[in-house]
C-alpha cells in the first residue's frame, strides 16, 4: 500500500517519524505535448527531452527488512529512468551515469551542472526511514533552464513496495511534462508458455508494467487462457481447461480464491469484463456455431448476443459500456462489427484487405486496435470506433491479441517466431508505431491484458 503525503522542506531536514503538513509550492499548468514528437503521419521525432534521473539521496544509510536505503535511492532512480525511456519520448540519463547528490541538492538543485550534461529536466528525490520499518520517499522534478520546480510527491510505503513509489513518480514526471494521463503504475496479467510447441504448458501470471515483481498464479495443471484484470484490479477473470471441462474462473488476486463464473463441455474463451465489473462476456461453440455470450460476475444465466451462421467471436466493451465490438466470419472472412449490448444494431466496420480478429476498446474510446491477417503475416493495427483511420503499428510474422495501456497510448501483443519452435514474447509498441520493445518475461508469454493504473 502507498500512502502518498505532502512533501515539504521540512520532512527532509528531520529524522523524526511525524510527517510535515507544509503544503507544496502549485505547481505550474501543465505542458502541452510538443508538436514534433508525433507527425500527421505517425512518426516519433528523434529530438527526445534529456532528463537526469541521479539516485535519490538518503539522509541516514539504515537498513529495513534488508534493504539499504542508499541501495534502494539508486534501484529506484534506476526504475524512473527506464520507465521514461520506455514512453518513447524521454532520454533518461540514469544514476549509472551521474555524480550522487546530497539531501541539500533534493530541494537545491545545482542547476548548471545538469545543463551542462544538455539534461532540459532533472529528477531528483530522497529514501528515509523511521522507527516503524516504514519508508518515505520523496520525488521532485525540475526545468533546469528556468530553475523551477515542476513536481513534488512524497509517499510512506512499506519496503516491498519501493517499484510502486518508483512508477508513481515516473508517471507523475511523464504526465507533467506530456500532459497525457499516467501508466506505468500498472500490472499485466499474461500466459507463461513451456515446453514443446504441440504440449505447451500454460500458466497464469501477473507482473508490474516493466517486467518486474512477477508472479505465477496457476500451476499448469490445467490449460490456462485469456485472462482479463477486472476494472478494480482486485480480480482475474480467465478460462480453464482441464479433464474435457471448461471452465470461466474470477481469481481473487489478494486471497488466492477462484470462484466458478461458469462451466460446459463446449468450447469457451476469451472473457471480458464489463466497465462496471459487474458482466463478463464470453464466446462459446455449440454444435459448430459460435456466438457471444453475456453474463454475471456471479454467475446465472448467460445472455446470448449474437446467433447467426458462422463464429462471432471476442467482444470488448466501450468504455463506457453502451457498446461492444467483436469479430464475425458472417460476410465470409474476419471481420469487426459493433453492437448495443443487448446484442442489437449490429454492424461491421473493418472493410480493409485481409480478415480482422481480436479488437479492443481503448479506454479512451476513441480507437479500437485489432489484429490483421494477410499475405501470410498477423500485424497488429488501429482504427476507430466507426472503422475509419485504419493504421498498422507492426510488421512482423505474427502479431495479435493487442491490449491498451491504461492511457490508451501503448499497446502490448505477443509476437511468434516462425519455423518449428514457434516462441512466443510480450512487446509493446506506442500510436506512433516507431516505439516497438520487448518485455521482460522468465518464460515465452502471449496473450497479455493491461490493467488499470494502481490506486
Amino acid at each position: 500500500m502507498l500512502r502518498p503525503i505532502t512533501v515539504s522542506l521540512a520532512l527532509l531536514l528531520t529524522a523524526a517519524p511525524a510527517l510535515a503538513q507544509t503544503a507544496p509550492a502549485p505547481a505550474p499548468p501543465a505542458v502541452t505535448p510538443t508538436e514534433p514528437r508525433e507527425t500527421i503521419e505517425g512518426t516519433l521525432s528523434q529530438d527526445r527531452t534529456v532528463i537526469a534521473v541521479p539516485a535519490l539521496a538518503t539522509p541516514a544509510v539504515t537498513t529495513v527488512a534488508g534493504l539499504r536505503t542508499d541501495a534502494l535511492g539508486r534501484q529506484i532512480a534506476d526504475v524512473i529512468a527506464a520507465d521514461l525511456e520506455r514512453s518513447g519520448l524521454y532520454a533518461p540519463l540514469g544514476p549509472g551515469s551521474l555524480r550522487a547528490i546530497t539531501m541539500g541538492e533534493v530541494t537545491a538543485p545545482r542547476f548548471a551542472d545538469w545543463s551542462a550534461q544538455n539534461a532540459e529536466n532533472v529528477v531528483h528525490g530522497f529514501v528515509r526511514a523511521d522507527g516503524a520499518g516504514n519508508l518515505t520517499v520523496g520525488c521532485y522534478l525540475y526545468d533546469t533552464a528556468l530553475g523551477s520546480e515542476l513536481v513534488r510527491q512524497g509517499f510512506v510505503i512499506q519496503p516491498g513496495d519501493w517499484r510502486r513509489a518508483a512508477h508513481k513518480c515516473a508517471d507523475a514526471i511523464y504526465s507533467r511534462l506530456s500532459g497525457e494521463s499516467p501508466f506505468f503504475d500498472s500490472r499485466i496479467a499474461y500466459i507463461a508458455e513451456s515446453g514443446p510447441k504441440g504440449n505447451r504448458i500454460k500458466r497464469l501470471a501477473i507482473m508490474d508494467s516493466d517486467g518486474g515483481n512477477h508472479r505465477f498464479i496457476t500451476n499448469g495443471q490445467a490449460l490456462a487462457i485469456s485472462p482479463r484484470f477486472s476494472p478494480d484490479y482486485k480480480k482475474i477473470v480467465y478460462v480453464s481447461y482441464l479433464n474435457n471441462r471448461v471452465r470461466v474462473f474470477i481469481y481473487d488476486v489478494a486471497t488466492g480464491s477462484q470462484k466458478l463464473v461458469t462451466e460446459s463441455a463446449n468450447t469457451t474463451f476469451a472473457p471480458r469484463w464489463s466497465p462496471d465489473g459487474t458482466q463478463i462476456l464470453y464466446s462459446m461453440a455449440v454444435g459448430g456455431n459460435t456466438d457471444i455470450y453475456r453474463i454475471s460476475a456471479n454467475g446465472g444465466t448467460p445472455v446470448r448476443l449474437t446467433n447467426t451462421p458462422g463464429i462471432d467471436v471476442g467482444g470488448s466493451f466501450s468504455p463506457d459500456g453502451r457498446k461492444i465490438v467483436f469479430e464475425s466470419d458472417r460476410s465470409g472472412s474476419q471481420q469487426l462489427y459493433t453492437m448495443n449490448i443487448d446484442g442489437s444494431n449490429q454492424q461491421r466496420i473493418s472493410f480493409g484487405g485481409g480478415r480482422y480478429a481480436t479488437p479492443e476498446w481503448s479506454p479512451r474510446g476513441d480507437l479500437i486496435a485489432f489484429t490483421r491477417m494477410g499475405g501470410g503475416e498477423f500485424r497488429v493495427g488501429v482504427m476507430t470506433p466507426t472503422g475509419g483511420g485504419t493504421r498498422l503499428l507492426t510488421n512482423s510474422w505474427q502479431d495479435e491479441a493487442p491490449t491498451w495501456s491504461p492511457n490508451g497510448r501503448v499497446i502490448q501483443f505477443f509476437r511468434t517466431s516462425p519455423g518449428r519452435e514457434g516462441k512466443s514474447s510480450l512487446w509493446q509498441v506506442d500510436l506512433t508505431g516507431v516505439n516497438l520493445r520487448r518485455l521482460p518475461t522468465p518464460q515465452d508469454g502471449s496473450d497479455p491484458s493491461w490493467g488499470p493504473v494502481q490506486p
